[in-house]
């Protein structure tokens, strides 16, 4: 009898702990963009396992100059970063053979991008193009993805223009391009210019990309990046000068503007430089970064009339946070703080998109994007 009821109470332990230790005793992988200060830095991966009370950084590719952006495929085999550097013909473009029982990159191809400070990377969704933005270009690269994992260059396109910010605003800056969802559109936001300027994309032409619209934002706002719903019906632009979340709809490459949302209070006073824009998995929630004298990061609810409203301005926990990400699965939120040298962990609530502190954080040289890989 006494044996039947510890066999009944282990059963049950078994059943309740079991999912939950699996789920918990997961390592979120991030790899690390940063600015450099000496040669043996370079591209680093970060690994989070909250179970393990783990957070540690490496060095996965030594030796690169200023890698401020660095983006994965859809397989993780392969890597590619930017040399955020200025020369003949731009900085540098590179790419990076990854596997799995290596963490050290391999480097398999480099090449120029065409245009000063390269400091943002995107994939179409099929993986065929990859897009090079250049901000002190003022243009961006297009380049064909080749199975071997080489560039081959196939447009460089250069905006003209300036806007009102003469600071800032004196001549073209491309600061990001991101595709939509179907891959047809490819939105280019031109901080210098105060536009988002949309392309078409036709893989099988010889001129892949060719514009079509340009989308006007407020004079002085200096769009940075931006991100779309899941649906792909709706487009929210970081507005770097003026510190705004703009939400548009989006409809064939047009951008219509629905709300302006102030990343700061009504009686902040002080710099600002809107940074980043996240948004969960299931589009009910935006998060936005905020630096210069806010270091903050901005939660705003998707209301039932689609609206979306404040939830809170908060502390990113350091200073100068330019990027942050949501762990594939949003239970975490990482923000990266270039000014403060080091990563910090809030965790998420799910359901109302809440942050809360947590006692995980580590140093690392200013660091300044973090790309999601697969959790482990």
């Amino acid at each position: 009898m006494k044996n039947s009821i510890y066999l009944l109470f282990l059963c049950l332990a078994m059943a309740c702990t079991h999912p939950d230790q699996k789920q918990n005793d997961m390592t979120y992988r991030f790899l690390m963009g940063s600015y450099t200060d000496s040669a043996n830095q370079g591209i680093e991966l970060l690994e989070f396992n909250p179970a393990k009370n783990q957070l540690d950084i490496q060095t996965i590719a030594a030796g690169v100059e200023n890698p401020s952006f660095v983006i994965a495929n859809k397989n993780g085999d392969l890597v590619y970063a930017v040399e955020e550097t200025a020369g003949e013909e731009g900085g540098k473009v590179l790419v990076f053979e990854r596997k799995e029982n290596n963490e050290n990159l391999n480097p398999i191809y480099s090449t120029n991008s065409q245009g000063n400070h390269p400091c943002h990377l995107a994939l179409s969704p099929d993986e065929k193009f990859l897009i090079v933005s250049n901000y002190s270009g003022g243009n961006f690269t297009v380049f064909k993805a080749l199975e071997n994992g080489q560039l081959e260059q196939k447009q460089v396109i250069q905006h003209e223009g300036s806007s009102v910010n003469t600071d800032r605003q004196e001549g073209p800056h491309v600061h990001s391009a991101t595709f939509d969802p179907t891959g047809k559109y490819l939105m280019i936001a031109d901080l210098g210019r105060d536009v988002v300027a949309t392309y078409s994309v036709d893989a099988s032409s010889d001129q892949p990309v060719q514009h079509l619209i340009d989308n006007l934002m407020s004079p002085g706002d200096g769009p940075r990046h931006l991100a779309f719903s899941p649906d792909g019906k709706q487009v929210f632009v970081i507005q770097e000068l003026t510190a705004i979340l703009e939400v548009f709809d989006f409809s064939e490459g047009n951008l219509n503007s629905k709300q302006r949302l102030p990343l700061t209070s009504p009686d902040f006073e002080g710099n600002v430089g809107a940074a980043e824009i996240r948004v969960s998995t299931d589009g009910n929630h935006l998060y936005a970064s905020n630096r210069g004298d806010a270091n903050t990061l901005s939660i705003f609810s998707k209301q039932e009339n689609g609206e979306f409203t404040l939830e809170e301005h908060l502390p990113s926990g350091g200073i100068m946070p330019r990027n942050f990400n949501l762990t594939p699965d949003g239970k975490y939120l990482i923000a990266a703080h270039q000014g403060s040298h080091d990563i910090v962990v809030f965790e998420r609530d799910q359901k109302t998109g809440g942050l809360s502190s947590t006692p995980w954080s580590t140093k690392a040289n200013k660091p300044v994007y973090l790309f999601a890989l697969d959790t482990q």
